[in-house]
């Protein structure tokens, strides 16, 4: 039986525009292509529409490598350079300590415990951390 629902392309990674932020949700392993699609999806959208901002919810990823951590880093330069801000959500325990043991420090992101908070973060004023807020790396 043939099924005629379209189906998301092989290696898409959705974004979802949420007013002034651009929402990407991680999910699984991130492929060579399709994070170079996800790059490019990104800058053109920002550049498109003017967001400010952009979050990356990586709640659905058990394990991040090099790879990812670098990817991750590219998105949010090539954001700063758009004049949006890029957060990093849901990191869970385990990936923060892998991301330590690989020395990656991610520059140019910010990151919150969940997605409401880094929506908070992305939408709010003022950057500046408060108790009980949403965290911000230091540079």
């Amino acid at each position: 039986m043939n099924d005629a629902r379209p189906r998301p392309a092989t290696g898409h990674v959705p974004v979802l525009r949420l007013g002034d932020v651009l929402l990407v949700t991680l999910q699984g392993d991130l492929h060579d292509s399709t994070a170079q699609q996800l790059q490019q999806d990104l800058s053109e959208t920002i550049s498109r529409t003017g967001v400010r901002g952009v979050l990356i919810d990586i709640s659905g990823v058990e394990i991040v490598d090099s790879f990812l951590g670098r990817v991750l880093a590219e998105i949010a330069a090539q954001a700063k350079l758009l004049a949006a801000r890029t957060v990093v959500a849901g990191m869970r325990p385990a990936v923060a300590i892998t991301l330590v043991e690989l020395g990656l420090t991610l520059p140019g992101l910010s990151t919150a415990l969940s997605t409401e908070a880094g929506m908070e973060l992305l939408t709010r004023q003022s950057p500046a951390a408060r108790s009980g807020s949403p965290r911000q790396e230091s540079p």
